[in-house]
């Protein structure tokens, strides 16, 4: 494995810290998945775990309330 040497603004470097903390990762790790996705290298289950991840962190503005396919749509019916 190489390394990588970059230059980065000092904010933006803190930035990028702090949103991978938030994922529970590495800033590092962060990096090599990015790349690895723009190489066209990342696996369907990587990209299945990122995206589960978010959705976890996400959360939702429902309240815990359960909404019904025709509750979602009553307004264009």
């Amino acid at each position: 494995m190489s390394n990588l040497t970059i230059a980065v603004d000092d904010d933006l470097l803190h930035r990028a810290r702090e949103h991978a903390r938030e994922r529970g990762t590495s800033l590092q790790a962060l990096l090599r998945d990015y790349l690895a996705r723009i190489a066209g290298e990342r696996s369907p289950v990587a990209e299945a775990s990122e995206l589960l991840d978010l959705m976890e962190s996400a959360g939702g503005r429902s309240g815990g309330r359960l909404f019904r396919r025709d509750d979602a749509y009553e307004d264009r019916l």
